[in-house]
This record gives C-alpha cells, structure tokens and sequence, in this order.
C-alpha cells in the first residue's frame, strides 16, 4: 500500500514537473473563473488583489535574478542573429501598420466589420512590436541554447522597442495623449527595473557572493518555477481582460485564433532566421516569445482596450509552444542517453 502511494507520489511530482507551464496556466484559470463565479469569495478578492500586484513583479525579478547568475557576461556581445530577428520584427511592424492605416483611410466613416478589422490588426500588432520576453533566456536554457547570447537580445530587443512603441503608436491613434519623451521614460523605466536591475545583481552575485552563486547555480530549475509562478497570475489577468471586455464573442475569438497562428508564423521566422546565422533555437525564442506585460501596457496606453486581448492570447499561446518545445527536447534527450 505505502509502495503504492509513493509510487503516485513521484507520478504527481514527474507530472507537475515535466508539465509544469500547463499546470500554471490551468492555475490562473481555474482560480480566477472560480472567484469570479463565486460570490462567497468576493471579500478574500479584494484583499489578495494588492497582495499580487506586488508578487508578480518580485517574481518576474527573481526570475531574472536567478538567470543572470549563471550568465557568462563575457559571452555578452552582439551577434549576427540578433540583427536578422530585429530586422524581421521591423518587417512584420512594418506591414501590419500599413494594413492598419490602409483600413483606416479606406472610408472615412468605417462600418462595424472595418471596426474589428482595424482593432484585430491593432491586437496584433501588440503582439508583433513588443520585445523579447524578460523570461526568454529561462526557456532557452531549458532548450539547451546559449542564455548569455539570448540575454544580450533581450536588453537590445527592450531598449529597441524603447524607441519604437513611442513613435509607432501615435501614427495609428492621433487622439494619444501620451508625448513620446514621456512614454520612452515610463517604458525605460519599466525596462530598467523589471530587466536591467536584476542583471546587475546577478553580475554582483556572480563576482563577489560565490556562496549564494552556488548555492542558486546548485538549484537549476530555479528560475523556472519561479516564471511559472508568474505565469498563473498573468494568465488569470489574461482570463480578467476576456471576461470584462466589450468585443463581441466573433471578435474575441477571431483575436484569439490570429494570435495563435501570429505566434507559430512568428516562431518559424524567427527559428529561419535562425537556421541561416547559426543559432536557430536563441533566434525561434527571441522572435516569438514576447514581453506580454508590456504589450497590454502599451494597448491600454495607446490603442483600445480590446487591444490587450491579443497580447493576452499571445501570452497562452507561446506558452503551450514553450512547453511542446520542452517536451520534445526532454524526449530526445532520453533517446540520446538510451542509445
């Protein structure tokens, strides 16, 4: 009988850990649609609202602050791929607004369906123009990829968009009364704290705490339960923004299957890209995996609410990707070591 148990016991924990993006995002789901659906649970709501506003920032910066620890920052330097992946971003930035504007000049008095139109291209490209996900080095460390180069993307991929979601956004939505200084500091600033901040502590851990370097060098999946943490709350504000939002069930539905095909569309550019310029699984994950945060931020400042649904999709989505891609290398690896 006890052999039984402990032997369900370590089937739970091989579950929870080979599958453990899934688990979190069926988490967040799970728990936001039971308070919503339970009035009981409205007060206790309320009062574990602030407490996650301040957990999910500190665990996106653990997160980080785990990572960096093992960065070798003398690997730090600009590579051939990081310019393929910001030129093709810059493309499909370039081609969305087009059809964004060519919509908006089409009729001056647009009809309900140019409407959507306009606001599903809007919702993609929230998911085209944000930069690389912070967590992006995680993955590919999971991947077997090179977390010191991915993480040299992901400050170039950041302070890029930086200056780019300023100056983009107002062509789209002239009625913006957000200046461009004043938006490049508040997205600088969120950059410097979420991103810039715990790389230097990692640099300081690294190279003058060697005991603490050890003992997080010592726990390697570390930062990864700590995004997945992050990732159950982000999935149920994701839940939130659906749930309360205006758009139509059509229009909802149609962000959400754009957005799905967007993330796969931009996961084979980026892992092409890739394939050319020597590093195909760095490239697949920079391109692809977004900063979703920061997206919805930047629709709820520029664009219309129903804007951050895609970001919110896109967020669902490349995290199913990140965990077939983890399964795979997983299953591989067991043949390698078989054979």
């Amino acid at each position: 009988m006890e052999k039984g148990i402990v032997r369900i016991e370590h089937g739970v924990v091989r579950f929870l850990k080979n599958w453990t993006l899934p688990v979190a995002i069926t988490v967040g789901t799970v728990l936001y649609l039971l308070f919503y659906h339970v009035p009981a649970l409205d007060t206790l709501g309320n009062q574990l609202s602030p407490v996650f506003d301040v957990v999910f920032p500190l665990f996106v910066f653990l997160t980080l602050l785990f990572t960096f620890c093992k960065v070798d920052f003398h690997q730090m330097l600009p590579h051939r791929w990081h310019v393929g992946i910001l030129v093709a971003q810059l493309l499909l930035i370039a081609v969305t607004v087009a059809i964004i504007l060519w919509l908006k000049a089409s009729s001056l008095n647009p009809s309900p369906s140019t409407i959507d139109q306009i606001l599903l291209f809007e919702a993609l490209l929230t998911c085209i123009i944000g930069p690389a996900a912070s967590a992006a080095p995680v993955v590919v460390g999971k991947l077997g990829g090179n977390i010191s180069t991915m993480t040299t993307y992901t400050l170039l991929s950041s302070l890029v968009c930086t200056v780019l979601i300023p100056l983009v956004f107002p062509l789209l939505e002239r009625t913006a009364n957000v200046d461009f200084m004043t938006a490049f500091l508040i997205i600088l600033q969120k950059v410097a704290i979420v991103l810039i901040l715990p790389l230097v502590l990692g640099w300081i851990v690294q190279h003058h705490l060697p005991k603490l370097r050890d003992r997080i060098v010592a726990m390697p999946n570390l930062s990864f339960y700590c995004w997945a943490a992050s990732l159950s709350i982000t999935t149920g504000i994701t839940v939130k923004n659906i749930v309360h939002s205006e758009a139509t069930i059509l229009l909802l539905l149609a962000i959400a299957a754009a957005s799905f095909v967007l993330c796969f569309v931009q996961f084979a550019i980026g892992r092409a890209v890739g394939r050319r310029l020597g590093e195909e699984v760095n490239a697949g994950q920079a391109l692809f995996q977004k900063n979703t945060a920061l997206s919805i931020w930047v629709a709820y400042m520029y664009l219309h609410p129903v804007a951050s649904v895609g970001a919110g999709c896109y967020v669902l989505w490349q995290n199913i990707i990140n965990s077939i891609e983890l399964w795979q290398y997983r299953k591989e690896n067991s043949l390698h070591k078989v054979s």
